[in-house]
């Protein structure tokens, strides 16, 4: 019996690699806005799409490593070795907004997109400038390591507050196109509704 590969998988899959390129040509450009990335909003859509978990999980994080080997090796020229330092903060907090993308996205409507944007943008911010402190971060102020009580943290959570504020931009743009574009694609394309 012939085994043919489902629509809606395809259709999912290609949704991710076009956010892959989209990625390596945003860095490529050296965008003038920092962090502006879909990268939430694959994590989201990775989630609330992908009905089988580990798929839900494993697509986007092989397109964020696969990603990621290229802009270091080709972009970068290998100036972080093969993958940057703290990769794993980066790929666990990746990893919990595909988890929020299954548990605030079980209804796709754009309050629940918004609120999953917020969300995840609020943890991506606080766990990944949590790992720049612990990691030593430096004060932009000073030049100096950031001081390791409360004004360390708050300041280290204020200079990445502009990054937050464009990943936030990024998630909610990026999710207007991918919610958006599949949902589209489902109503033209009813095949698209039944689950990979």
């Amino acid at each position: 019996m012939k085994q043919t590969l489902n629509p809606r998988l395809l259709t999912l899959l290609c949704f991710i690699l076009a956010v892959a390129l989209i990625r390596i040509l945003n860095v490529a450009q050296l965008s003038p806005v920092s962090n502006f990335t879909p990268l939430g909003a694959m994590g989201l859509f990775s989630g609330a799409y992908f009905t089988t978990r580990w798929k839900a999980f494993a697509f986007p994080l092989l397109t964020l490593l696969i990603s990621d080997l290229i802009i270091n090796a080709v972009i970068y020229k290998g100036q972080y070795g093969i993958i940057y330092n703290g990769w794993y903060w980066v790929y666990g907090i990746f990893a919990l907004i595909v988890f929020y993308g299954k548990m605030l996205l079980k209804k796709i409507n754009v309050k629940n997109i918004v609120l999953a944007a917020i969300v995840a943008t609020l943890s991506h911010w606080m766990l990944s400038d949590s790992s720049v402190w612990l990691s030593g971060g430096t004060d932009l102020r000073t030049g100096l390591p950031l001081t390791r009580d409360w004004a360390g943290f708050v300041q280290c959570l204020t200079q990445g507050f502009p990054f937050m504020r464009n990943f936030l931009a990024g998630t909610l743009a990026y999710s207007a196109l991918l919610f958006g574009g599949f949902e589209l694609l489902k109503v033209r394309f009813p095949k698209l509704a039944f689950a990979e």
